[in-house]
């Protein structure tokens, strides 16, 4: 028997020894670098919401490795110095996201074709971002009975107080700032005379830049562009009467008209996915190491003793370690922090601020603002160094909000009942049974002005301004990247190219030297994937998806919060 269960425990063994080092041998051949022949195309394939941090994958399940911007950014740089890649074809469909990051993907085609070396851009039932993104390629192809979605551009907010009224639900909502108005989702119909104001200025800022990149790319006036626009949507052949595409065809016809431009006869397509694992030329190596760290995400406190559980959050517990290990890190000589964050949790973004500061004054820090750098993700940002944003890149809204439930007339719909006894003047003053009294309501008044006054004292010493010069541009309000720049809230407009080149020069690299860019956090692994737990995926995280995008779980989880007011949808 004895011999039994040592054979069988000894053939168990030596089975999960052998899934294991099959397992670690499907993955070095997974992640080993394709062959790149002669006369090779990079195909950049853009499709849906591109991460800033890299998601986690599994090997041979999850199909071909996810692009983040930083990997587009990267990969077409290294391409555009690679003799192997003769030319770029980019297709973009249906890409999603914010304007910021449409601006970092059109500013990457462009640097590849100023190497010289032919772009062509694929569109597929274009919308606005697509086109926007292909204007910078040199040659723009269409199906020849595709739909063109070029229309203008509209910005739309969802309200559930007709619904709540419906269910028997009310909201308390208190803030500081005139445009702070996150609750008004909740508690109007439509949008106040404040949202409207800089809904209409952020719209025109907005399809502005869009008119003026088009122009650019089609060399034509702000002025016809804009006459284009108005005539849409388009059939195929009314796209191309009007100039926005350069060719009807299919797609192989496309790809033969590159032989011919190129003069051969064979190409080899090279996919993006594939060639990110290229490695980098020599001459693009550098031996300075800066580390480029990703704060994505709704700011929320996090779980300290599973931080992979908040893959979908930016969780100060997780990422002030992340901060902490860079600080103490000495072959790192200067760090670039990527924000894409609309705010969250007061606490939360206080704790990751000052861990901000901390490695501020370890390491010479740049910040770079993706699609969205407002309320705490602004906050966050508050070290007093140089501020990178987009023209179109959402920042500012510099303000506190707080706002509560009443479920009294849903519960009695569901003939639920409460009754409570309390001790302390304040002890139900977060009660989703009744609304605030007015005592309630000016304590949190109170507080909400006191967090509102230590927000605006931060940005002021930060941008080393006085207080009154901050407070008429706080408010609450969400300003453009164009616009804050103009308004002194950040110091650049740019993008990945501007701030490493900033880091660069503060940290006294010179400018034409290369350096070794280190991503943080680093892509996880299945065993991340595996040991994290699975109820942060629950009903938070649906409740996110339901309502396009808006971060929910910092609204569900109560208190104050630094949180962009709304949340857009521009079309």
């Amino acid at each position: 028997m004895a011999k039994f269960l040592i054979g069988l425990l000894t053939g168990v063994l030596l089975v999960f020894l052998t899934i294991g080092l099959l397992f670690l041998a499907m993955l070095r051949f997974r992640d080993r670098p394709p062959d790149i022949a002669d006369n090779s195309v990079l195909v950049l394939r853009l499709d849906g919401d591109v991460p800033e941090k890299t998601p986690v994958e599994i090997p041979f399940l999850s199909g071909a490795q996810t692009l983040t911007v930083t990997d587009v950014w990267m990969t077409l740089r290294k391409a555009a110095a690679d003799s192997r890649i003769k030319a770029l074809v980019v297709l973009p469909e249906g890409l999603g996201g914010g304007w910021a990051k449409a601006e970092e993907f059109r500013a990457d085609v462009e640097q590849f074709r100023k190497a010289g070396k032919p772009t062509y851009a694929y569109l597929r039932t274009p919308q606005s971002r697509d086109y926007y993104v292909a204007s910078a390629a040199d040659r723009i192809y269409l199906g020849p009975q595709d739909q063109f979605y070029l229309k203008g551009m509209r910005a739309e907010i969802m309200y559930f107080k007709r619904t709540l009224d419906k269910v028997g639900v009310t909201v308390d909502v208190e803030h500081a700032g005139k445009y702070k108005d996150f609750g008004d989702q909740f508690t109007r119909s439509d949008m106040s005379p404040e949202t409207r104001e800089v809904m209409n200025l952020l719209v025109d800022d907005l399809y502005k830049n869009l008119v003026a990149r088009i122009a650019e790319g089609r060399h034509e006036t702000p002025e016809q562009v804009q006459a284009a626009i108005d005539l849409g949507p388009f059939q195929a052949s009314q796209a191309r009467r009007a100039g926005l595409v350069d060719e009807l065809r299919f797609e192989d016809e496309m790809w033969n008209d590159l032989k011919v431009r190129l003069k051969v006869r064979d190409l080899k397509k090279v996919q993006a996915t594939a060639y990110v694992k290229v490695p980098l030329p020599k001459r693009l190596q550098g031996r300075e190491r800066v580390a480029l760290v990703v704060g994505e995400g709704d700011i929320v406190r996090g779980d300290p003793d599973n931080p992979a559980s908040d893959e979908n959050s930016l969780a100060s517990y997780s990422f002030d370690k992340l901060l902490d290990e860079i600080s103490n890190d000495s072959t790192i000589r200067a760090v670039v922090v990527r924000i894409d964050s609309p705010g969250g949790e007061v606490t939360a973004s206080d704790d990751i601020w000052r861990q901000m500061n901390l490695l501020s004054k370890k390491k010479p820090t740049v910040i770079s603002m993706s699609d969205v750098a407002a309320s705490g993700g602004y906050y966050m940002a508050m070290t007093g160094d140089p501020i990178v944003a987009y023209p179109g890149t959402e920042t500012g809204s510099i303000g506190v909000v707080f706002g509560k439930p009443n479920l009294h007339g849903l519960y009695d719909k569901l003939g639920i009942t409460k009754d409570a006894v309390q001790r302390g003047r304040y002890a139900a003053i977060d009660s989703d049974y009744r609304s605030l009294n007015s005592q309630e309501r000016q304590k949190l008044r109170d507080g909400i002005d006191d967090s509102y006054k230590d927000f605006v004292t931060k940005v002021a010493d930060a941008r080393h301004r006085r207080f009154d010069e901050i407070e008429p541009l706080a408010q609450g309000r969400v300003w453009l990247g164009s616009e804050a720049k103009a308004r002194g809230l950040v110091d650049e407009l740019g993008g990945l190219d501007m701030a490493v080149a900033l880091a660069k020069k503060r940290a006294n690299i010179p400018a034409s030297e290369p350096v070794t860019l280190v991503m943080y956090p680093a892509r996880r692994s299945l065993l991340d994937l595996l040991f994290r737990r699975p109820q942060q995926d629950g009903l938070e995280s649906r409740l996110d998806a339901a309502f396009h995008g808006m971060p929910l779980r910092a609204w569900i989880r109560g208190g104050m919060l630094r949180m962009e007011p709304y949340w857009l949808v521009v079309q």
